[in-house]
């Protein structure tokens, strides 16, 4: 693969087997959204319905990086910024509506959230499997890593909650793993957010020197 060479801690996606592989696991976490909502509302499960929220956030994450490839360092922040702000809208979300659900005591359908758990984590591995080796980047290739990772995690959650509620006969489980997914969701945010910050600034010193100069 070629990519050995374009590779730096700076890597902005211009490769175009990269874009490939963008491009087909950004289908995949469309298609998984569709399927792990339906099925979360079937199935009464909390943490399907995060998992596809998850799904949703990745699929509008790799399509703006995809558009933002190529485009001037500012531009590829920006788009970064806002997918840490979608990244914080989404896990703000899911602990709302998780504390909400505590109260509702629901037990979900253990068997819908296996089978569809399982689905998403080959899913979720293929994209990881897909986009391994360009896991390190500025911030706009980044996002992409982690929240493919997040999806990854997630869903090794989901299978876990799905066994807990079976043997306990209890949602308790199910509404952890969602406030877990909520917290990776804060700390993906942060940490895209944070890079973001640092990017902006250097690609600022060279402009703010030549004024000094002048």
């Amino acid at each position: 693969m070629s990519a050995g060479h374009d590779h730096a801690d700076t890597f902005d996606g211009m490769n175009d087997e990269y874009k490939r592989r963008l491009m087909l696991v950004t289908a995949i976490n469309v298609s998984m959204f569709l399927v792990e909502m339906g099925a979360g509302a079937l199935s009464g499960s909390q943490a399907l319905k995060a998992d596809a929220l998850d799904f949703f956030a990745d699929g509008i994450t790799y399509a703006l990086s995809f558009w933002a490839i190529g485009r001037p360092v500012g531009v590829r922040t920006g788009a970064a910024v806002l997918k840490g702000a979608s990244l914080l809208a989404m896990g703000i979300w899911i602990a709302v509506t998780t504390l909400y659900q505590f109260f509702v005591r629901g037990v979900p359908v253990p068997e819908v959230m296996g089978a569809v758990g399982l689905l998403a984590l080959a899913a979720n591995v293929g994209s990881v499997w897909l986009l391994w080796a360009y896991k390190d980047g500025d911030a706009n290739i980044r996002s992409v890593w982690l929240c493919s990772r997040n999806d990854a995690i997630g869903n090794v959650a989901v299978m876990i909650a799905a066994g807990l509620v079976a043997v306990l006969n209890n949602g308790v489980p199910d509404l952890i793993v969602a406030g877990v997914m909520a917290a990776l969701f804060l700390s993906s945010s942060y940490q895209i957010l944070m890079q973001s910050w640092r990017e902006w600034q250097h690609s600022r010193q060279p402009d703010e020197h030549e004024h000094g100069e002048h």
